[in-house]
C-alpha cells in the first residue's frame, strides 16, 4: 500500500474503510440514523451522495428522484426542500442536509458523489463556508465535473477520477499512452466493468507510481475484500459496515 498522503484528507493509518451511503446494507441509506449506526461502528470515512434542490438545498440522496427510497415522489432539482424534507426514508427517516451531517460528525471525512451538475456550486460553497476542506474528497462519474470543481477550487480540494480518467489509468497500466490528470488524489473504482477486470496488481501498481490512492467500490463479501487488499488497494467502500470491520480486525489493520 503506498505511503504517500497528498492531502490530509487521506492522512489514515492503514487501508480506509469507507461506509457506502453509511452502510445501505441496512436500509437507510444516506440517513443521519445510518451514518450514526456507521459512526458508532467505529467509522470515520462515510460515502455519500449529493443533489440540490429546486433552491438549492443540498441533500444527501443518491437517485435524481425520491420513487425509490421514499414514501415522496418526484425530481430533487424540481422540488423545493420543504417538499423533500417530508419525504421519509423506507417510510421513516428524512432525507438529510449535507451540512447538518458535517455539523453532527465533526470527526467524519465525507467521500461525496456530485450527482448533477447543479449541485456542484452549492457543493463548494459550503466546503468553504465550514471549512471543511480537508473533510471532503469529490467525485462524480462525470470527468468534466471533477476537472471543473478542482480548477474552481484549487488544491485544497481533494477529488478522484471520473469514468474518463479511471480508463486512462487502466490504459497505462496496460502500457498504452494516455494522459491521466495529476490533480486527482485517488482512483475510486469498480472491481470490473463489464466483465472486464479494472483492479489487478498493474492497475494498482500504476496508481501508486502516480501518488494516487486507490478506492474500490461497492464490496460486500469478505473473500473480495481480502483479495483487494492482498492486492494493495488503499481503502474499501462497503454496503456491509460489520463486514468489513471484521475482516479489517482480522488483519489486524482496523483502526
Amino acid at each position: 500500500m503506498t505511503t504517500l498522503i497528498r492531502h490530509p484528507y487521506l492522512d489514515h493509518p492503514g487501508p480506509i474503510a469507507f461506509a457506502h451511503r453509511g452502510g445501505a446494507a441496512h436500509g437507510l441509506e444516506n440517513t443521519m440514523a445510518q451514518f450514526r449506526r456507521a459512526v458508532a461502528a467505529g467509522y470515520r470515512y462515510i460515502e455519500t451522495d449529493v443533489h440540490a434542490t429546486a433552491d438549492g438545498k443540498l441533500v444527501a440522496f443518491h437517485d435524481a428522484t425520491l420513487d425509490r427510497v421514499t414514501d415522496g415522489a418526484g425530481r430533487i432539482a424540481d422540488l423545493p426542500w420543504e417538499d423533500v424534507r417530508h419525504a421519509r426514508v423506507a417510510g421513516s427517516e428524512p432525507v438529510p442536509l449535507l451540512e447538518d451531517a458535517l455539523e453532527e460528525f465533526p470527526d467524519v471525512r465525507w467521500n461525496v458523489d456530485v450527482k448533477a451538475e447543479a449541485a456542484l456550486g452549492p457543493l463548494l460553497d459550503l466546503i468553504e463556508r465550514t471549512d471543511a476542506w480537508d473533510r471532503i474528497c469529490v467525485g462524480s462519474f462525470s470527468e468534466t465535473r471533477v476537472v471543473r470543481a478542482q480548477r474552481l477550487a484549487g488544491p485544497r480540494l481533494a477529488t478522484s477520477y471520473g469514468t474518463r480518467g479511471v480508463l486512462n489509468l487502466r490504459l497505462r497500466s496496460w502500457g498504452i499512452p494516455a494522459a491521466v490528470r495529476r490533480s486527482a488524489v485517488a482512483a475510486q473504482v469498480p472491481e470490473s466493468q463489464s466483465g472486464i477486470p479494472v483492479v489487478d496488481h498493474r492497475f494498482v501498481r500504476t496508481a501508486h507510481a502516480l501518488g494516487l490512492q486507490v478506492h474500490v467500490w461497492t464490496i460486500n463479501e469478505p473473500d473480495r475484500m481480502h483479495r483487494l487488499l492482498d492486492l494493495g488497494v488503499d481503502g474499501i467502500m462497503t454496503d456491509h459496515i460489520d463486514t468489513l470491520r471484521k475482516v479489517l480486525e482480522e488483519r489486524g489493520t482496523w483502526v
